[in-house]
C-alpha cells in the first residue's frame, strides 16, 4: 500500500494497488450485490483449474479490483458484505480449502509447488478476514471504501452504451453498500466491537470535508459531462440524467447518513485510551495472531516481533549517529532530530517541487536498471498528486498497479499537501520505495511473467511487496542513486522507522499501548515529522499487522541475499539473484527461501 505503503496502497479492498489481502473490496450479484459462485465442483487432483476457479471468485467477491485488472463484465457490482453475502463467501472459501487440502503438495513440481503454496496463503488470509470479522467493525479513513467509490472512476470504462448502464447500476450499488457497511457497524456495536476513535474521527473530518462540496464536484459526478459523440442523442441524455440523479439523490444522501452514523452512534463508544488496540475487543488477541500470520507469513509472536524491532532500531540508529556527525557534525539523535525538524531549509516551498524530486529520482534509477537486473519492466508508470479530496488524511505516497492490457500506466502517487511540512531529505527513498526499484519494478514484473496463474500476477504476500520496497531503499544506496548526505540521512531515517514499526504496532495491539504512547515513542526515535507521527500511528491503530510486513521481509531478503552471496562466491551475480526473487511474483515470506533455496541446489549442484 502494496497497499500498500508508506505509503504503498497494497490493501485488498483500497483499489488500484495490489489491494492488501486482508481487506478485500467486491462481490457478485444480480442488481449490484449478491451470493458468490460455490467452489464444490472443482477437480481436487488438477490445480490449474484450482487457481483459475479461486480468481474468478476472488474477483466476482472484489468487483472493484476486477475493474482496475480491465474484468470490466463485474463493472456494475460492488462487493456483498450483506450478512447473507458474508455466509456465502465463507462457504465458498472453506470448498476452495478443502479442495486444495486433497492435492498433495509434496507430488507437486516446483513450480506447482510454488502456486500450491501461494494458493493457500490467499485463502488463508480470508479465513483470518472472518476470523476477525472485519466487515462489523473496520473504519478506515486511508483506504476505505469512501475512497475508492471515488477513485473507481478513472478505470470505469465508458465506451458504449452498455458501459455506461453498468456504471449507473454500479453508482446506485454504492449507496445500497453504504446502507449495509452502516447495518454491520451496528452488529458490531451490539456485540461489542467497534472501531477506534481515531479512525472514527479522521473519517468524519475525510466525509465532512466531501460533503462540504457541491455534488457537481464530486469524480462520480464528472461522467455527467464526459463527451459521448458516438452515442445516440437519447442515450447519452438518459445516461448523464442517471449519472446525475444517482451521485445527487442515491450516493451523496449515502455519505451524508454514514458521516451522522459515525458521528452520533460510533463515535461516543469508539475505543480509547489502552483500548486502541486490538486486544481489547471481543477475541481480539486471536484476531491480532491470525493477522500476524497473514501478512507476515511469518509464525512470530507479538512478544518475538516487539524485541526485534528494539534490537533493529538500536542498530539502526547508531547508523543514523554515525552519519548524523558526518552531514550534520551531530551525533546525538536529539540534536539530529531538532535540527532536521526545525530548520525550513530541510522542508519543500510549493507541491510541484514534491513531484519534480520524485520525477528526477524515477529517472535517475531508470538509467542504470540494467546494471542490477536482468528483467526490467516494460509497462510505464507516472507520477501524480494525491486527490485533495483524499490527501489531507492519507499519507506520504503510494503506488497503484498498472492495467494488465496496458490502458493505464503504474502510479505513484506523492502527497503534496502542505508542502512545507514535508521534509526534502526524504523525497528520494520514497520514491526508490514507490517506483524502481521499489513498487512498480516488483508489480509490472510480476504482471508480465509468462505462465505464472492469474492470481499470482496480481495478488500476494504483503510481506513479499513491502519487503521487496524497503529492500529496494537500501539497493538504491548501492546503485549510487542518493545525490547527497542528506538524502542518505533520509534513507536511513526510513529505516528506523520501519523498525519502530514493529515495536509500536505490537505495543498498541498486544500490550496495551495507548495512542499517546505510541505517539511519545516514535517522536522519540524517529526523524518523522509531527503531522506523519500522528498519521502513521493512527495508520498502526487502523491497520493492525500490516506495518509489520515492511522489516519483517526486508530482513528476510537481505538474509536470503547473504546466503546466495555465501554459497556462491565470485559467482554470485546480483541481478540474477534480482530475478530469482522477482520472477515468481509476492511469495510468501517462507515459500520465497523455497525457491531461493532450489535455485541455489541446481546453481553448485
Amino acid at each position: 500500500m502494496t497497499s500498500t505503503r508508506d505509503g504503498s496502497r497494497f490493501t485488498a479492498g483500497a483499489t488500484g494497488r495490489i489491494l492488501a489481502v486482508i481487506l478485500m473490496a467486491g462481490g457478485i450479484a444480480a442488481c449490484g450485490r449478491g451470493s458468490a459462485e460455490t467452489a464444490a465442483a472443482v477437480p481436487p487432483s488438477d490445480l490449474s483449474v484450482l487457481s483459475d476457479r479461486f480468481w474468478d471468485a476472488y474477483l466476482s467477491w472484489n468487483p472493484l479490483q476486477a475493474t482496475y485488472l480491465g474484468e470490466h463484465r463485474l463493472s456494475d457490482r460492488v462487493r456483498d458484505i450483506s450478512p447473507s453475502g458474508r455466509s456465502n463467501r465463507r462457504r465458498e472459501v472453506r470448498a476452495l480449502m478443502d479442495a486444495l487440502a486433497a492435492i498433495d503438495l509434496a507430488s507437486l513440481p516446483p513450480g506447482n509447488r510454488l502456486t500450491h503454496l501461494a494458493l493457500d496463503h490467499q485463502l488463508s488470509a480470508e479465513v483470518a478476514e472472518q476470523t476477525c470479522d472485519l466487515e462489523v467493525w473496520v473504519v478506515d479513513h486511508r483506504e476505505g471504501f469512501q475512497l475508492d467509490f471515488l477513485n473507481i472512476v478513472g478505470a470505469q470504462p465508458l465506451e458504449t452504451p452498455v458501459d455506461g448502464e453498468r456504471m449507473i447500476r454500479r453508482w446506485n450499488a454504492f449507496a445500497d453498500y453504504i446502507d449495509d457497511y452502516i447495518s454491520n457497524l451496528r452488529t458490531g456495536l451490539e456485540t461489542g466491537r467497534v472501531a477506534a476513535r481515531a479512525s472514527v474521527n479522521r473519517t468524519i473530518v475525510q466525509l465532512d470535508a466531501l460533503l462540504e462540496r457541491p455534488v457537481e464536484e464530486w469524480p462520480i459526478y464528472a461522467p455527467a459531462g464526459t463527451r459521448l459523440d458516438a452515442w445516440p442523442e437519447g442515450t447519452r441524455h438518459d445516461f448523464r440524467a442517471g449519472i446525475r440523479e444517482a451521485a445527487s439523490e442515491r450516493i451523496q444522501p449515502a455519505y451524508a447518513r454514514l458521516r451522522d452514523f459515525l458521528r452520533d452512534e460510533l463515535y461516543p463508544h469508539a475505543r480509547t485510551g489502552a483500548a486502541v488496540g486490538l486486544s481489547s475487543l471481543p477475541g481480539g488477541s486471536a484476531c491480532y495472531e491470525a493477522m500476524i500470520r497473514t501478512f507476515t507469513t511469518l509464525e512470530l509472536t507479538p512478544a518475538e516481533i516487539h524485541a526485534q524491532g528494539l534490537a533493529e532500531l538500536e542498530r539502526v540508529q547508531g547508523e543514523l549517529r554515525t552519519l548524523g556527525e558526518e552531514v550534520l557534525g551531530a551525533s546525538d539523535l536529539k540534536e539530529i532530530q531538532q535540527r532536521l525538524r526545525s530548520d525550513p531549509e530541510m522542508f519543500f516551498r510549493w507541491p510541484g517541487e514534491i513531484v519534480q524530486m520524485a520525477e528526477e529520482a524515477y529517472a535517475r534509477a531508470a538509467l542504470v536498471m540494467p546494471d542490477w537486473f536482468g528483467t526490467t519492466p516494460r509497462t510505464e508508470m507516472v507520477i501524480r498528486p494525491i486527490p485533495l479530496y483524499e490527501a489531507p488524511q492519507s499519507q506520504l505516497a503510494y503506488y497503484r498497479e498498472p492495467a494488465p492490457d496496458g490502458s493505464r500506466p503504474g502510479t505513484y502517487y506523492v502527497n503534496t499537501y502542505r508542502p512545507e511540512i514535508r521534509p526534502r531529505y526524504q523525497a528520494d527513498v520514497l520514491s526508490f520505495h514507490e517506483a524502481i526499484p521499489g513498487h512498480h519494478l516488483q508489480t509490472a514484473i510480476a504482471q508480465e511473467v509468462a505462465g505464472l496463474p492469474e492470481f499470482r500476477k496480481h495478488l500476494g504476500s504483503v510481506a513479499f511487496v513491502e519487503g521487496w520496497a524497503l529492500y529496494a531503499e537500501r539497493l538504491a544506496d548501492e546503485m549510487g542513486l542518493y545525490v547527497d548526505g542528506l538524502s542518505r540521512i533520509g534513507l536511513i531515517s526510513y529505516d528506523a522507522w520501519r523498525a519502530s514499526r514493529l515495536v509500536v504496532d505490537t505495543g498498541i495491539h498486544a500490550f496495551g499501548w495507548t495512542r499517546e504512547e505510541a505517539i511519545d515513542f516514535v517522536r522519540e526515535n524517529t526523524l518523522l515529522a509531527e503531522v506523519n507521527i500522528e498519521n502513521e500511528v493512527d495508520r498502526y491503530i487502523t491497520s493492525p499487522a500490516q506495518a509489520l510486513t515492511y522489516k519483517l521481509g526486508q530482513l528476510e531478503i537481505s538474509r536470503l541475499r547473504s546466503r546466495a552471496e555465501a554459497t556462491l562466491g565470485e559467482a554470485f551475480s546480483i541481478s540474477e539473484f534480482h530475478d530469482r526473487v522477482l520472477e515468481n511474483g509476492a511469495l510468501s515470506l517462507p515459500a520465497l527461501s523455497d525457491a531461493i533455496d532450489s535455485w541455489l541446489a541446481e546453481t553448485t549442484g
